[in-house]
């Protein structure tokens, strides 16, 4: 299956991560983007590398810091004097795959040129509007260990998000590989194994994941629990929980269960595949009181009480 060959193909240069990397297709696959929050050196940068050069895909990056320029990403007129003429130049955002890092680093101008591209698929530089790559993928990094000088995204860019992926330290045993393979320099380097035309028609392939009514109900009964868990039996989450997951959030979970499924080579979605998906899914949408800072509740504690109360079909 060509899915699993570019998993291969990534594995390569990333030990560990199986969740980073499969949200990286899954998002790809969907048309939806990933923010990945975790400490420095996990090789976020890496991984979305060997995922470029495994599906031929350009990949740019670009470092977020407080000075930057919306203009910095998406291009700018520049004045051509031989012409005597104003012309494009594009920014780094005409790309494929792009890594913003750290994009808590830069200021509310810069993320909210970044989020309209994100969710219009297009950039207009002075009086024109450019359609940006098919597909277009957009991993934001955020650092949550130093929060100074930072701006946190608010709740309604956090939406723009498909899925929201926390990544941690690898294993012992899997850093000590790491640790090895990288002293002697022995890491494989990543074929490409698909063209941009040939991944274009996995995404098409995706269409044809069946999802029963049953399972979508399922779904919709899950984010509705996030918005008034008092109404699905869980009323002891209502004085914690202010905002649920957005109707988009029901859409990305669709999306993410259908992907999920055909990553696992199943022409069907299950409700081990919609559990799964939750969590990703739903985390960053779920804007939780003050009052659950005072008793250790966080968005995964909430998914996993709501995934343990709704009946599964």
């Amino acid at each position: 299956m060509t899915i699993q060959k570019i998993k291969e193909e990534i594995s390569k240069a990333i030990i560990g991560h199986e969740e980073l990397i499969d949200s990286m297709l899954i998002a790809l696959l969907s048309g939806g983007h990933v923010l990945v929050e975790g400490v420095p050196g996990v090789a976020k940068t890496t991984a979305v590398n060997a995922l470029a050069r495994a599906t031929g895909f350009e990949f740019r990056r670009v470092q977020f810091t407080p000075d930057l320029l919306p203009s910095d990403i998406t291009g700018s007129e520049i004045l051509d004097l031989r012409r005597n003429e104003f012309k494009v130049k594009q920014g780094p955002i005409f790309t494929h795959l792009l890594l913003a890092d750290e994009i808590n680093r830069a200021g509310p101008k810069v993320q909210s040129a970044l989020l309209e591209a994100m969710a219009e698929r297009q950039v207009t530089i002075g009086e024109e509007s450019f359609a940006l790559p098919s597909p277009f993928m957009v991993l934001a990094t955020a650092n949550p260990v130093d929060q100074e000088g930072t701006y946190e995204l608010p709740e309604a860019s956090l939406d723009r998000f498909m899925l929201k992926i926390d990544v941690g330290y690898n294993r012992f045993e899997e850093e000590l590989e790491i640790m090895e393979r990288a002293a002697r320099r022995s890491f494989e380097p990543v074929e490409r194994v698909v063209d941009p035309e040939e991944f274009l028609a996995l995404q098409r392939e995706l269409e044809a994941v069946h999802v029963d009514e049953e399972v979508a109900r399922y779904m919709l009964t899950i984010v509705s629990a996030t918005r008034a868990p008092d109404e699905h039996g869980l009323d002891h989450l209502k004085e914690f929980v202010d905002f649920g997951a957005s109707p988009r959030g029901s859409i990305d979970l669709y999306k993410a269960s259908r992907a999920r499924a055909f990553l696992e080579g199943r022409d069907f979605v299950t409700p081990g595949d919609v559990a799964r998906m939750a969590y990703p899914a739903l985390r960053h949408r779920i804007i939780l009181g003050y009052s659950a800072a005072t008793v250790g509740l966080d968005a995964d504690e909430v998914i996993r009480k709501i995934l343990e109360t709704v009946p599964v079909p």
